[in-house]
């Protein structure tokens, strides 16, 4: 089947409007040291625009707000909406963990759970909270030690989390949670939702490379959550007991080329940023732009990003028409050699334009911090490229002898050489 990624006329309009909209009205807010509250009052009305325009939570099919749109369609919108790594996706309610948390509850949800946490969550009433990595279980999920027990009619909860995107702003928390001991390594954890004036939660704010300091902006903070004998109703399980896994699965997958779809948008940013430093710096004799390295990067850049964009495309693609389970492989792949390419194109960026590029009146340092993340969340790069391999061989079995791709000894290459000089009348 051949690979089709073409849209509409009125489709690529779209595109054109939020490009526009992106570079008239996001692009500046990225220059602002904004607090919380203003960031948020500054935010309703884009994203009010964007509601109008039938482009929020995109990724959502109509029936719960959202454009219905395939996962083709998907990446184009989020190429555009990614050059702003931060702002774009809040302002387009596509923003981790939220979008990922909805498209949990819509999955795995009952009535009365949607009504209380998803729409209300999709409103933009609601922020949310998806808490699973632990200190000590982060790349091997089936680790988790943060426990569920049942008495009476409640879920006690204790444990530890770590990393757990928008804790300390949250309304409620999605916690995994281990509830059976004694099923399979892979059925015996629960995700449970945890409302979070809940008594007996504590979270800290954990400081990072991207915010080094203790109150990280509503859009950006990592928390670290203790659950200490956390009680909630037994209807708060998501799904069944011992699903745990298989919803994250279902979470994780299109949650991690989503992410592949915005790096496109802030690999490009960066590139044009870095031919326009080259084309305009003159140094040592000559426009930057001459110079062999230089001209080494803006190559290179292209060729990877190119490749990520088609390989992207592809696991979009595939998603569209197979499903998220045929599209594992392809998931996995772009996610470890996306974020890589990110990283390569933003760092060549960075370092033509010098001091400038380090500083913080060019995006690019923030670009910089955060690209170096996404070889680590939602999966390690090492984890992907495990995965990949693992996936590919097995479609290959052992030999004890070369195949047919290499002939055994030369007498018996030399033979079928003869039959098909025979077949083909020349001897």
């Amino acid at each position: 089947m051949a690979w089709d990624f073409s849209t509409d006329p009125a489709f690529e309009k779209k595109l054109d409007w939020v490009r526009t909209f992106m570079r008239e009205k996001v692009y500046p807010l990225e220059t602002l040291d904004l607090d919380d509250e203003t960031f948020l009052a500054i935010s309703e009305p884009l994203k009010a625009e964007v509601k109008k325009e039938g482009l929020f939570a995109a990724h959502l099919p109509p029936e719960l707000g959202g454009s219905g749109y395939g996962q083709v369609r998907l990446a184009l919108l989020n190429e555009v909406v990614g050059t702003s790594a931060n702002i774009g996706p809040i302002v387009f309610g596509s923003m981790a963990p939220d979008s990922g948390n909805a498209e949990l509850i819509a999955v795995a949800g009952n009535e009365a759970q949607k009504e209380e946490w998803m729409y209300p969550l999709l409103r933009g009433e609601l922020r949310s909270c998806f808490s699973m990595t632990e200190p000590g279980a982060g790349a091997d999920p089936t680790l988790i030690e943060t426990r569920a027990t049942v008495e009476g009619d409640e879920w006690v909860i204790s444990g530890k989390k770590w990393f757990s995107s928008n804790a300390s702003i949250a309304d409620f928390l999605i916690v995994m949670c281990r509830t059976n001991d004694s099923a399979s390594p892979h059925g015996r954890f629960s995700m449970i939702v945890v409302p979070a004036d809940t008594p007996g939660i504590h979270i800290r704010d954990v400081p990072t490379m991207q915010h080094p300091y203790e109150r990280p902006p509503a859009y950006a903070s990592e928390g670290e959550v203790t659950y200490n004998n956390v009680r909630v109703p037994l209807d708060n399980i998501l799904g069944g007991e011992g699903e745990g896994f298989a919803l994250a699965q279902k979470r994780l997958g299109p949650g991690r080329i989503h992410h592949c779809m915005r790096w496109l948008g802030q690999s490009k940013r960066a590139f044009d940023m870095l031919c326009e430093r080259a084309v305009s710096r003159y140094s040592h004799g000559s426009l930057l732009s001459d110079k062999q390295t230089v001209q080494n990067w803006i190559a290179d850049s292209l060729a990877e990003m190119d490749a990520a964009r088609l390989l992207t495309l592809r696991a979009a693609w595939k998603i569209d028409t197979e499903g998220v389970a045929a599209a594992r492989t392809d998931i996995a792949l772009i996610k470890y050699f996306g974020a890589q390419v990110l990283h390569n194109v933003i760092d060549r960026a960075l370092q033509i334009h010098g001091s400038l590029g380090y500083s913080s009146d060019l995006p690019l340092e923030e670009m910089y911090r955060l690209a170096r993340a996404a070889r680590i969340y939602d999966g390690p790069d090492e984890v992907h490229r495990v995965s990949v391999a693992r996936r590919v061989l097995r479609d290959y079995e052992a030999h004890d002898t070369p195949t047919e791709h290499v002939p055994t000894r030369r007498k018996e290459a030399l033979e079928i050489y003869g039959r098909q000089l025979e077949a083909a009348g020349l001897r």
